[in-house]
C-alpha cells in the first residue's frame, strides 16, 4: 500500500514525465488507445497499468523511468482527498449528478430495471464539442455495465447452503 507522501511523490513524478512530453491526456490516450480520463487517472495513481499497455506508454512517454513504469503496474491505493470537492470544477459535477441522479436512476430502472452502473466495468471519457451556438462544450461519458440488483434466494447464496449442511 502506497503512504500518502510516497503516493504524491510518485504521481509528482508521472506528472512531470507527461508535461516534459509535451502532450495532453487525450493525445497520450489516442497514442495508448486508452480512454483520456483512464490516463489521466494512470498518471495519478487511481489505476493500475496492465502489463500489456506498459510498453504502449512507454513509447509515448519516453522519459517514464522502469521504477515509475514498475510502481504504476502495482494496485494503487485508490483514494480521494476530501477536500477536493471544494475545487469549482469537482463542486459542479457533484452538483450537476446531484441534480441530475434522481431522474437518471429513474431512467436507469425503467430501461434496464431495478439495478445500477458499475463504477468498477466502467469507461470515462471527456470531450470537447461546439455546441449549437459555436460556443465550446465539455462531454463527459459515463460508460458503465448494467448490474441488476439480485433477489437474495438462500438456495442460491453458496455460503448460506454450506452453513445449513447443503451440499
Amino acid at each position: 500500500m502506497e503512504a500518502s507522501s510516497s503516493k504524491a511523490t510518485v504521481v509528482g513524478r508521472l506528472q512531470a514525465a507527461k508535461h516534459k512530453s509535451g502532450k495532453s491526456f487525450s493525445q497520450i490516450a489516442h497514442e495508448t488507445g486508452l480512454t483520456n480520463v483512464y490516463v489521466a487517472q494512470l498518471l495519478k495513481r487511481q489505476a493500475q497499468l496492465k502489463p500489456d499497455t506498459a510498453p504502449k506508454l512507454r513509447a509515448v512517454l519516453p522519459d517514464l523511468p522502469e521504477d515509475l513504469l514498475s510502481e504504476m503496474m502495482k494496485p494503487p491505493m485508490r483514494s480521494y482527498d476530501p477536500n477536493l470537492i471544494q475545487e469549482p470544477t469537482v463542486y459542479r459535477l457533484n452538483e450537476a449528478v446531484m441534480h441530475f441522479g434522481e431522474s437518471i436512476k429513474e431512467i436507469i430502472n425503467e430501461e434496464f430495471g431495478d439495478g445500477i452502473m458499475s463504477a468498477i466495468d466502467f469507461y470515462c471519457s471527456v470531450d470537447k464539442v461546439k455546441g449549437v451556438d459555436g460556443k465550446d462544450r465539455v462531454v463527459l461519458t459515463f460508460d458503465g455495465k448494467y448490474l441488476p440488483y439480485t433477489e437474495q434466494k438462500l438456495e442460491h447464496m453458496v455460503s448460506g447452503l454450506h452453513l445449513h449442511g447443503e451440499k
